[in-house]
């Protein structure tokens, strides 16, 4: 079964990453490397499209996990492994590197987790969060044997983050965390969904720069994700949704000084995300506008 299960991955990383158009090989083949039969648990499993009812394979052939689909982790609360050619856009887009420090919020059972170890190589770090107490036990067995991984059964918003080069958040939230943006190191990337818990959002990248409180930001794809604890507001939501009807291809920058101008996009408190430039323009990421429900 395993020599199957590896030519399927190597058809499936293909794919995925393609899609993505990722320029680097290391993701492609991280993809291709990492299992997921141990992250998805014992078969049959259910598997959907963003927004379409679970399907439940017919049997445990892994061919039914190389798929670009949502891979159930719980169906009951619509918890899963996210869709793989999302991913595989989002972490093109934030680069990876091998050495990086990187923190993971909402690690899930560890599959991403797993991907992002791979990336960074042994020579760097990826310390994972996850709330759930029993996804963060999945984890955590999962990844047990992969030394530069920790897994921290607790929330990912805390003073204590330690310092990191990406960011990678997989839990949806009305604003940016300021934990979050306190722990990037300059050059850092924080990428997150700007989507509260049942809307449609973005993934929004942002990159610290070495000084200032003008900060690049755009947003790498639309995207919807199960809502991170801690930073849920209603009424943002709602103004969320109402400028996401209007020009988010055009962020540029995240501000969190300064009263918003003419080029503000949206504002929360102590920050705003502006249509105008920031000093330091950041390498051009296409903007994808398919809609990823995670």
């Amino acid at each position: 079964m395993e020599d199957r299960s590896a030519k399927y991955r190597a058809f499936y990383a293909q794919l995925i990453c393609g899609a993505a158009k990722a320029a680097d090989p290391r993701l492609e083949q991280a993809f291709r490397t990492v299992r997921r039969e141990p992250f998805a648990g014992p078969g049959p499993w259910s598997i959907c499209l963003g927004g379409h009812p679970y399907v439940v394979t017919p049997d445990d052939d892994p061919a039914f996990l190389y798929q670009n689909a949502l891979l159930a982790l719980d169906p009951a609360r619509g918890l899963n492994i996210g869709m793989p050619g999302a991913h595989a856009y989002w972490l093109s887009g934030c680069a990876v590197k091998e050495g990086e420090t990187v923190v993971q919020i909402g690690a899930g059972s560890g599959y991403y987790t797993a991907i992002l170890a791979y990336l960074v190589g042994p020579g760097g770090r990826v310390h994972a969060y996850e709330i759930d107490e029993r996804l963060a036990g999945l984890a955590r067995d999962n990844l047990k044997d992969v030394a530069h991984v920790d897994v921290r059964g607790r929330s990912g918003i805390a003073a204590d983050l330690p310092e990191a080069d990406v960011i990678y958040v997989c839990a949806g939230a009305a604003q940016p965390a300021p934990e979050w943006l306190d722990a990037l190191r300059p050059g850092g990337r924080l990428v997150f969904p700007l989507a509260p818990e049942g809307m449609y959002g973005g993934m929004l990248m942002i990159t610290r720069p070495d000084d200032g409180e003008i900060w690049p930001a755009k947003f790498l794809s639309r995207a919807q994700f199960i809502g991170c604890a801690g930073l849920q507001d209603a009424e943002a939501g709602r103004r969320l949704g109402e400028a996401f009807t209007k020009g988010w291809e055009g962020v540029q920058s995240l501000r969190r000084e300064g009263v918003p101008d003419e080029t503000c996009w949206f504002a929360g408190e102590g920050w705003w995300l502006s249509t105008a430039p920031a000093p330091l323009p950041t390498e051009p990421v296409r903007p994808h506008a398919d809609i990823t429900q995670i």
